[in-house]
């Protein structure tokens, strides 16, 4: 069972930063595995955000939020690191740290996760 808890979120200005993290338990951070930050804002459906492929090595990140978002892990940390900068307004939403296991590609559809965290909400004014 792998567990994933995530922190950092809160209340920002437009044009402001925070950094989402996400910590996954003990032997999740294995190869071929996907993980990955998810949004859900008000009256929408969740939507992938950024993802980390292991096997390839790779980052991903969906066009609204490529250039101000980045995303990173540290493997001795198991943690998971979604960088936010020049915030919008249209950033609100619930984020959720999600990950997957034997990912050959980065799984952009919340269906395609079996183990989700609780979320956090960043709010930005």
């Amino acid at each position: 069972q792998v567990q994933l808890v995530e922190s950092g979120g809160g209340l920002v200005q437009a044009g402001g930063s925070l950094t989402l993290s996400c910590t996954a338990s003990a032997h999740t951070f294995r190869s071929g595995y996907c993980i990955s930050w998810f949004r859900q804002a008000p009256g929408k459906k969740r939507g992938g955000v950024a993802g980390i492929t292991i096997r390839g090595g790779t980052t991903h990140a969906v066009d609204s939020v490529k250039g101000r978002f980045t995303i990173s892990q540290d493997n001795a940390k198991r943690t998971l690191y979604l960088n936010m900068n020049n915030l919008k307004p249209d950033d609100t939403g619930m984020y959720y740290c999600a990950y997957e296991s034997g990912c050959q590609v980065w799984y952009i559809y919340d269906r395609d996760y079996d183990f989700w965290g609780q979320g956090t909400q960043v709010t930005v004014s």
